[in-house]
């Protein structure tokens, strides 16, 4: 005879509920100071990886480095469109401001005459910085800024390139170079509005710590965290020299990132990175 299942009462439910919503929100990460909005910490970097591995995007790789592009979260069209709209408006702007300020002088109304010339001036500084803004963000802006993993050096290289909204300001580009044993993935959580979903980030310590020295973002916010957790575990296996599909997830560059070029390394950093040590071209 069938055994019939004793009915479950709801509290014993609700129990369950709120035993693992302590669970996860008693959750500690590994490495302080602690991650804005951390999720999960991933396997390190020597361990034996859970997750399949799997690239995202991947703009090279050989059996020495691999190159991974880190495509900006920007809307390349709009800076275009925010330079047509600053152009042609002020334009405009100022052939009104510029026969008023002609009439004032043949009338000799001084006072009228500086009011105008202080709003002309006032008005072509704020039109002016945005136009040259949006065209600094158009034309050299980088649409990636990658990473390279070399695993004959156990070293990765980091491109950052360094904007301001003063356009005014020199916009300028850096590398950093750090030590793979000293680099630890972690998860976060984005609740952005534009960015939502669960960014890569890894986090460089001391060597022989859980203490964070910088962090860097190594691929940027899905929807969906098992991705990126593939990501890691590729990263991890390639720089173990271990044998992984190397088929991007996503093939290609995304079409807002054509026809753009995207930026150089400097020629030192170049044939560092893309070489076994002993071997640098020349």
């Amino acid at each position: 005879m069938k055994q019939s299942r004793p009915p479950t009462r709801w509290y014993d439910d609700m129990e369950a509920h709120h035993a693992a919503l302590r669970a996860y929100f008693a959750r500690t990460p590994r490495l302080a100071p602690r991650l804005k909005n951390w999720q999960e910490d991933l396997p390190p970097n020597q361990s034996v990886q859970t997750a399949p591995a799997k690239l995202i995007h991947v703009t090279e790789i050989n059996d020495i480095w691999m190159e991974l592009p880190r495509y900006q979260n920007i809307m390349w069209g709009c800076a275009w469109v925010g330079v047509i709209t600053t152009a042609l408006p002020f334009a405009f702007m100022a052939s009104i401001a510029l026969r008023i300020l002609y009439d004032c002088l043949i009338e000799g109304n001084v006072r009228y005459f500086i009011v105008f010339l202080s709003l002309l001036i006032g008005s072509g500084l704020f039109m002016s910085s945005m136009f040259l803004l949006n065209l600094k963000m158009a034309l050299y802006v980088p649409r990636d800024q990658p990473i390279r993993f070399n695993r004959a050096r156990q070293k990765i290289y980091v491109f950052d390139y360094h904007r301001t909204w003063n356009p005014w300001a020199h916009w300028s580009a850096s590398v950093r170079v750090f030590d793979w044993a000293d680099v630890y993935g972690e998860l976060a959580y984005d609740p952005d509005r534009y960015s939502q979903g669960y960014p890569l980030f890894c986090a460089v310590c001391k060597p022989g710590t859980h203490e964070v020295l910088e962090r860097f973002e190594l691929s940027r916010a899905m929807l969906n965290p098992e991705p990126q957790r593939r990501l890691w575990s590729f990263c991890c296996q390639y720089m173990q020299y271990k044998e992984a599909d190397r088929t991007p997830l996503l093939p290609g560059r995304p079409d807002s990132w054509v026809p753009r070029a995207s930026q150089r390394w400097p020629e030192e950093i170049e044939r560092e990175s893309s070489s076994a040590p002993g071997e640098e071209q020349e």
